[in-house]
């Protein structure tokens, strides 16, 4: 429907669907909350029924403790009963268990003997700062010293000032990985993200100048160069590399990835409010990074975004994962709260969450389906099960809240008032 009474108000004004989303965000935080805490330590992966994916000695990464303090400080704020109890798990697992007491920063992943991957991660060190400014919110007596100490390792150990962003990796000693030339959009992309959160809860400017610095780097000068699709891979140099390979298809594909379009066009938004509107380029590249995902990245046969495209904007990996979607729904409405322009957000708004309703769902045991194949089947080749609640839980909650920061700072800002 796009007919001109039916788009007289957004579904995101409207009471009936504002309902619908809590209650998915409520649904989203049941089965995680009861399912997936880990007795001996983080979190579980979940199965596709909800059991844990590995019982015995679960192989816990960083991001995925990091996202439930996020997540579940969140829920705290708006006043869920039994999240303070999840932020302290997390968060302590985080602080006690993946901090590298003697050298410093966070291990990427352990099981119950120790380090599985001792790396040392850009990606994971911007979730702890996440997690932290996020628990820090919440009141959790930690927050502030997690918030400190991971500030100081991405200070100190991945910062880059002569680009203006993190390097990507290092080893348990601080060494170089191959020679340390490897640069990722990725991990800079979650740092933007974290960092405003941080600046959020310190009022500290350096954290805002650093996500600006970023975002120009990765999205003005890099992503404008060709024509607002978004590169992932770079060299230490910070020169885009078109022929990057890595065996981790689930956190380094080839290719692009039309989500982190998605994902980018909100996070420049929130940019720009939060830096006081100062950057005219923000809201246009915003506008040209939505436009470029749906108009090279939706299937226009089968719907969705598929995972990645070639540098010819061909489909490459076709699978249709549910973190591009849960993007592509806050995107859709930070545009529509921003810059209200004709029907396109709003119909690509309605397009989106009918598609997750009907397919990502899993209305038979709870949870999403975090992939589906081509034809929108459930796959599970990139992710055995339900591992994730963060890109969910933001995607159903932010169309409920002012559309000018982060959605921990909403909350705070709003009482938590829906």
């Amino acid at each position: 429907m796009s007919d001109q009474a039916a788009m007289s108000k957004t579904w995101a004004k409207r009471d009936y669907h504002r309902q619908w989303l809590l209650r998915q965000a409520d649904a989203l935080m049941d089965f995680f909350q009861y399912r997936a805490i880990n007795p001996k330590g983080g979190f579980h992966d979940l199965t596709a029924e909800g059991l844990p994916l590995d019982p015995q000695n679960a192989t816990r990464g960083i991001h995925t403790s990091a996202r439930m303090v996020h997540c579940y400080s969140i829920a705290y704020l708006l006043g869920r009963p039994g999240a303070g109890d999840i932020i302290d798990h997390g968060i302590r697992y985080l602080w006690q268990q993946h901090r590298d007491q003697r050298n410093g920063g966070y291990f990427w992943s352990l099981n119950d003997d120790g380090p599985v991957d001792d790396t040392k991660q850009g990606y994971g060190h911007a979730f702890v700062l996440l997690a932290a400014s996020s628990a820090k919110a919440a009141g959790h007596p930690l927050a502030d010293q997690m918030l400190a100490d991971v500030t100081e390792n991405l200070d100190t150990r991945f910062w880059e000032s002569r680009h203006g962003a993190i390097a990507e990796e290092f080893g348990v000693d601080w060494s170089l990985i191959d020679g340390g030339d490897y640069r990722g959009q990725n991990s800079n992309m979650h740092l933007t993200e974290a960092l405003m959160a941080a600046f959020e809860v310190t009022d500290e400017r350096h954290y805002l100048e650093k996500a600006e610095s970023i975002a120009d780097l990765v999205i003005r000068r890099a992503a404008g160069s060709v024509g607002f699709r978004v590169a992932e891979h770079f060299n230490a140099e910070w020169q885009i590399d078109r022929n990057y390979y890595h065996r981790n298809e689930m956190f380094r594909p080839a290719g692009t990835t039309p989500g982190h379009w998605m994902e980018w066009s909100r996070l420049l938004l929130q940019l720009w409010s939060l830096g006081g509107k100062l950057h005219g380029w923000m809201p246009e590249a915003a506008n040209s990074l939505f436009v470029q995902a749906m108009s090279l990245g939706w299937d226009k046969k089968r719907g969705g975004l598929f995972y990645t495209l070639d540098w010819d904007d061909r489909p490459a990996k076709t699978s249709k994962l549910w973190w591009p979607m849960c993007e592509a729904a806050g995107a859709a409405h930070f545009l529509n709260e921003q810059l209200p322009a004709d029907d396109f957000y709003e119909d690509t708004y309605r397009l989106v969450w009918s598609m997750i309703a009907n397919r990502f769902i899993d209305h038979a045991n709870g949870g999403w389906h975090e992939e589906l194949s081509e034809d929108l089947e459930p796959s599970y080749t990139l992710f055995p099960g339900k591992g994730d609640i963060y890109h969910a839980l933001q995607a159903c909650l932010i169309p409920l809240f002012p559309a000018t920061g982060s959605l921990v700072r909403a909350i705070q800002e709003t009482g938590g008032r829906l």
